[in-house]
């Protein structure tokens, strides 16, 4: 539960460590100065206990993690805190938290409000899981010095958000030792990139998912066995809505195709892939089709105004939604 919001003094205060600063406490000192108790007050850079006991909240540095106190340290042995154990499981990230995700645990609701005004709350908490996921726990794992993957890494990775906070400190033969002044400059990077974030779900992630879900939702009256998915509009990203509908309805790999319009007025139907698999497609146009086009492929289908079937069969064309969802239902029947 968020804490009522008590300052000490006309002053508010937000304290974090000095020195040479990282991509958690920057986000976290962002996301803080979102909040209206919180929009107007002045960062302190320190490792003083006594200035830091004057803050009115407390960031990466101290020792402590107290929601009560608003203490949001993760360097302590004794941490062990995750989204998943702090939640009682109902967010399922079992990655170490940093401060950025520790504010973003107890403050992240609070901070799409302010993002997100318009929004319904349904949308809110769908937002809210992605950004940790695709955003924040990323920062938890790269500050509590967690791989991504236990295999040795093919190249290296150096444009990451946080290599880009990492390379806003001053250099050690820099002249302007000017720590404060860089973090500054950090945490409007950081920030411009939440911020971007979530406006790409508000305005086009989120959009697309009513869309699909729309159509997942009807797809029995396009086709019975439910295998097949028509959207009414096209150039919508459906693939990954798709597969988390699926998951959600518990029947994973059930729908084979999609159609759709193009932006040319004629329709496209396209294999849905395997997930996590690259290019593999669950049920691939048929191999006699694969590489056939215009009228040869309306004469070997049957189906009128047929324009091309792709050499792997992820995808074909027709002039017509009705030759689509033909050729859509001939594949079915060959599967």
């Amino acid at each position: 539960m968020v804490q009522e919001y008590s300052s000490k003094r006309p002053c508010v205060r937000i304290g974090t460590h000095s020195g040479s600063f990282h991509c958690d406490e920057a986000l976290a000192c962002f996301m803080l100065k979102q909040l209206p108790e919180y929009k107007d007050a002045s960062i302190v850079r320190t490792r003083d206990a006594t200035q830091l006991s004057e803050c009115d909240i407390v960031v990466d540095v101290g020792g402590v993690y107290d929601p009560s106190t608003h203490k949001y340290d993760h360097h302590q042995r004794s941490f062990t805190g995750t989204m998943a154990n702090l939640t009682d499981g109902k967010m399922n990230f079992d990655t170490k938290l940093s401060s950025a995700g520790l504010v973003y645990l107890h403050f992240g609701r609070r901070l799409l409000d302010q993002l997100m005004p318009d929004s319904s709350d349904e949308h809110k908490e769908i937002v809210y899981k992605r950004i940790y996921e695709y955003f924040m726990e990323e920062i938890d794992a790269v500050d509590n010095g967690i791989n991504a993957t236990e295999e040795k890494p093919k190249y290296h990775v150096t444009t990451t958000l946080g290599g880009r906070v990492r390379n806003l400190n001053p250099a050690w033969n820099d002249t302007n030792q000017d720590f404060d002044g860089q973090f500054e400059k950090a945490t409007e990077l950081v920030g411009s990139e939440l911020v971007n974030r979530v406006d790409g779900m508000v305005n086009r992630w989120l959009p697309a998912l009513d869309i699909v879900r729309k159509a997942f939702n009807k797809r029995q009256e396009v086709h019975s066995s439910g295998q097949l998915v028509k959207f009414e509009q096209g150039g919508c990203p459906w693939k990954e809505h798709l597969y988390q509908l699926e998951s959600e309805a518990g029947c994973e790999g059930e729908v084979k195709y999609v159609i759709y319009g193009d932006t040319a007025g004629s329709w496209r139907v396209q294999t849905v892939g395997v997930r996590g698999e690259g290019f593999k497609s669950r049920a691939p146009l048929p191999e006699k089709w694969q590489g056939i086009r215009d009228e040869k492929l309306s004469e070997l289908t049957g189906i009128p105004e047929c324009i091309f079937v792709h050499a792997t069969g992820f995808i074909g064309g027709n002039k017509t939604e009705e030759g689509a969802m033909e050729m859509a239902r001939q594949a079915l029947q060959m599967i």
